[in-house]
């Protein structure tokens, strides 16, 4: 009867602690690789032009998506001068005149209001904002449009997560930034928006400015659900 009573505490034991590593593996959320997150993240991000009257293009850059109503944040330079803003989704198609909400210049910030989606329209894609700092030798990857309508992913890490730049907090990241990705998405591991791509590091190569998410919340901050 003893052997039988303790068979049946080790196995509920056993079971007990299984339970808990489940548990504790849910818990821990998932990483994803470069592959995977442009797969994730590829929908949420868009090519943005701002057009002179006459339909010349007058600036580039890229916006992200940040709630299905169809909020989006880009860098407040590529916007320059007050112009017609349009977006390339990434399935091709073209909306617009997008609307600026609000704006920091001085943080080279921008929020953007696309056109509400048709009613047969699915609601916009959109990146989670990650709102916990982000740490030094952290995995980042940078999503935006050099080339146009042709968007590239390219990986690194966070090189320092808060610099004073010229009076303004900065994140640094060695994934590359080229032309035309001002205004696209910083984005972590776990495939979070962690910061807005604001430019290049002159003084030293392959270091590059990034606004983070803390600027951005100030200037806006999503509904609760």
């Amino acid at each position: 009867m003893r052997r039988k009573l303790l068979a049946i505490c080790l196995f509920v034991t056993v079971l007990s602690g299984s339970f808990f590593f489940l548990r504790a593996d849910a818990d821990v959320p998932p990483v994803y690789d470069a592959e995977q997150i442009y797969e994730r993240s590829e929908s949420a991000v868009f090519y943005i032009r701002v057009l002179y009257v006459d339909d010349k293009v007058q600036s580039t850059g890229t916006g992200v998506l940040l709630s299905p109503e169809g909020i989006a944040v880009t860098a407040f330079h590529v916007l320059k001068e007050e112009g017609r803003i349009m977006a390339t989704l990434y399935d091709g198609r073209v909306v617009g005149p997008l609307e600026v909400v609000a704006t920091d210049e001085e943080q080279d910030l921008a929020v953007l209001k696309l056109p509400d989606p048709a009613p047969e329209e699915s609601p916009y894609p959109m990146l989670e904002i990650r709102r916990n700092p982000v740490k030094h030798g952290e995995k980042t990857f940078a999503i935006g449009f050099p080339f146009k309508n042709t968007s590239i992913i390219t990986e690194g890490i966070v090189s320092t997560p808060k610099v004073d730049i010229n009076g303004r907090d900065r994140i640094l990241t060695t994934a590359q930034i080229a032309s035309g990705m001002s205004g696209g998405p910083l984005i972590d591991k776990q495939g979070q928006l962690i910061g807005v791509i604001s430019g290049s590091l002159r003084t030293m190569n392959n270091i590059h400015l990034i606004v983070s998410t803390e600027a951005l919340l100030r200037l806006w901050t999503p509904e609760p659900k």
